[in-house]
């Protein structure tokens, strides 16, 4: 049997996430923001004083990875850190001045980028897609804690 690289659903993916994630990338740039700090942001906007952790689960990435991009966010003046009244160990996120200002500029910006991404792409075919890709998820993870 002969492997042809297209013919790989996860190939596929990987292309489109390069492809896309370029766009944006190319779309933040000149407001000094990567796209995983965006996503923080995003998070944020949507629900200001989240915890490290919090941000971490539902951005599903290492803490690690997740204090690095809050300081990053942090330097810039976009967010700050408060020890969280709940567990002094934990930090909660909020919104600067800043932060909240340039959320009336990436927010459009993000409406458009999915109008781009779904543009000719009706409402039940992203329902499929979702639920297709939820699937593959679950088919990996499943897979990752099965015993060996």
């Amino acid at each position: 049997m002969k492997v042809v690289i297209n013919d790989f659903l996860s190939i596929m993916i990987h292309q489109t996430d390069l492809t896309l994630t370029s766009y944006i990338k190319a779309k933040l740039a000149p407001l000094n923001i990567a796209p995983e700090q965006n996503l923080i942001l995003l998070l944020l906007w949507e629900k200001d004083g989240l915890t490290q952790i919090e941000i971490a689960k539902k951005l599903e990435k290492d803490k690690t990875n997740i204090t690095r991009m809050i300081c990053n966010l942090e330097k810039k003046g976009f967010i700050t850190r408060h020890i969280s009244e709940n567990d002094n160990r934990s930090f909660n996120v909020f919104l600067t001045e800043k932060g909240k200002k340039i959320g009336e500029i990436i927010k459009p910006l993000a409406e458009e980028f999915n109008r781009t991404v779904c543009a000719g792409i009706s409402k039940e075919e992203q329902q499929i897609v979702k639920q297709v890709l939820l699937k593959m998820r679950q088919n990996v993870e499943k897979k990752c804690i099965e015993p060996k």
